[in-house]
């Protein structure tokens, strides 16, 4: 297992219309860039010119991350998290349990927990043994246009309140994320702000927020 580093850039995978080799080449240049946590989301895999066999992809950037010292969290999916031996599962208010996914997982697994805009959520999560909580969105985001929005007076007393890290997430930008590391953020989640052009450029971006 790879353990889950302090801080920094979590890049989450962009992969409607993309093939197996255009996602984990990509994925491969934002580590260049500076992601240090690497999240595999699929939500239609079967739906778009490319169809991807998931657990395929997810072996493939599992074998990068490895070569990169960087962990890979399997979004939703406990089941092929365990299954490719990920290091880790992230998971939705509709997702599964904590209790489950330790079940299936190695003990030293990172389960991520979305907590959008509820600290007694992100509390309960830490008390059952999260990794790390999610929090957002926190700005306008084409990924989750309806998602509701989160405050960053929600990250400033996560900061104070919790002992995990904290994730924020939802429509982060180089120019907007500093105020969110400057709240409490310990990472910064990214799909398109990463992925849309320039993986690698666009990882150094936002890994200089945290320098």
């Amino acid at each position: 297992m790879t353990p889950l580093p302090k801080k920094g850039l979590y890049a989450i995978t962009k992969t409607a219309n993309k093939s197996l080799q255009q996602i984990a080449d990509a994925v491969l240049a934002s580590i260049k860039g500076g992601a240090v946590i690497i999240q595999y989301r699929n939500k239609h895999p079967f739906r778009d010119a490319h169809p991807i066999d998931s657990r395929k992809m997810a072996t493939c950037l599992l074998d990068i991350c490895r070569n990169n010292d960087v962990p890979l969290i399997i979004n939703d999916d406990i089941e092929l998290a365990a299954s490719i031996g990920a290091d880790g599962v992230h998971l939705g208010k509709n997702d599964g349990q904590i209790s489950e996914a330790r079940k299936h997982l190695d003990p030293e697994s990172i389960i991520g927990i979305s907590c959008y805009n509820d600290l007694q959520r992100a509390a309960d999560a830490q008390e059952q043994g999260a990794s790390y909580v999610a929090f957002g969105r926190f700005f306008a985001s084409r990924t989750k246009p309806y998602a509701p929005t989160a405050d960053i007076e929600t990250l400033v007393k996560a900061k104070q309140q919790l002992n995990i890290p904290i994730v924020a997430i939802g429509g982060i930008l180089p120019e907007n994320g500093s105020q969110l590391v400057a709240a409490g953020a310990d990472f910064l989640a990214v799909i398109d702000g990463v992925f849309a052009d320039d993986p690698e450029q666009s990882a150094k971006n936002y890994a200089r927020l945290f320098q």
